[in-house]
């Protein structure tokens, strides 16, 4: 099939590839996958021919390179299209106060989120308030290793009523 599946650690290896992480254990650890099944994943997008592998022979032995094709980088584009719009129509579903439509809207589009985070397309502050606007915890949809960092004390913790002070106290991946 030739659209990618809704599989966004895809589109997240891609994004990191993209970035000019070349390396295995550096991809692996910013897509937050395990190596078998980032394997896979870069055995696909290499047979689809969105990333190359190259060899190169280093000090002590081969080195593996991995660099994004221009079929990938049209690829990532058309993927992060697709992801600012969900963004966008979640953003609206926000804005005009309908709670249920934008639950169910989430809830259809759960997969992605933490994608939309890898990539920096939502918001984060509008993010975390519509999840007070639910009534709901971000970590209900997102695992909070998915959560960036840089979200500030006053943020995670002055969303829903009954967070146990947000409950962000994970430590830094990288």
């Amino acid at each position: 099939m030739e659209s990618m599946p809704e599989e966004p650690k895809d589109v997240v290896v891609l994004g990191a590839i993209a970035r000019g992480i070349k390396k295995f254990d550096k991809i692996q650890k910013a897509a937050q996958i395990d190596g078998e099944e980032l394997n896979e994943i870069l055995e696909k997008l290499e047979k689809r021919e969105l990333i190359q592998v190259e060899e190169k022979k280093g000090l002590f032995g081969k080195k593996i390179e991995l660099k994004i094709t221009d079929k990938g980088t049209k690829e990532l584009e058309e993927r992060i299209h697709e992801l600012q719009d969900k963004w966008n129509q979640m953003s609206l579903l926000y804005k005009s106060g309908d709670k249920e439509k934008l639950k169910q809207y989430m809830d259809d589009n759960k997969s992605i989120l933490p994608t939309m985070m890898f990539f920096g397309i939502m918001d984060i502050m509008m993010f975390s308030m519509m999840f007070s606007m639910m009534g709901m915890m971000m970590t209900d949809y997102v695992p909070a290793e998915s959560i960036p960092n840089d979200m500030g004390g006053e943020t995670a913790s002055d969303g829903g009523m009954d967070s146990d002070g947000g409950g962000f106290d994970f430590d830094v991946g990288f």
